[in-house]
């Protein structure tokens, strides 16, 4: 049993806004999210669900305005996967002003392509470990 004390206040203050929760649906975007998992996403999922690292990991957790792909609250850690798509220079630059802001609350992120984690899913798996 872990105590109940394991996410400190101040912890939850980084998770979802509640106005913003509710304004922007981001509870049935994010269920629309996991139930339309790229291959990518599922194949990460499979290796991350049921504390198979030791810790609790998240998947389509929103943060703030965001819905991030996966999270670790506990260590503050969320592994971003993207796709062809995030190569764009719009979507470039709307990815660094996201990954800035989520660092600004302290959070750790780690990116990799869909690529890596469908053909180098040992090597994803090890780095995120080590970043534990």
């Amino acid at each position: 049993m872990e105590p109940a004390d394991k996410y400190l206040p101040q912890d939850k203050i980084f998770t979802a806004d509640k106005k913003q929760y509710a304004r922007l649906d981001l509870k049935e975007r994010a269920r629309a999210m996991r139930k339309e998992a790229t291959p990518a996403e599922a194949q990460l999922w499979q290796l991350l669900r049921g504390n198979q690292l030791g810790v609790k990991f998240r998947r389509q957790h929103s943060i703030d305005r965001y819905i991030v792909d996966f999270m670790c609250l506990s260590h503050k850690l969320i592994v971003e996967l993207d796709g062809a798509g995030h190569l764009e220079p719009d979507q470039a630059d709307y990815d660094n002003g996201r990954t800035a802001y989520l660092q600004e609350l302290g959070y750790r992120i780690l990116r990799f392509s869909n690529e890596q984690t469908l053909n180098l899913p040992r090597r994803v798996l090890a780095t995120i470990k080590a970043n534990l």
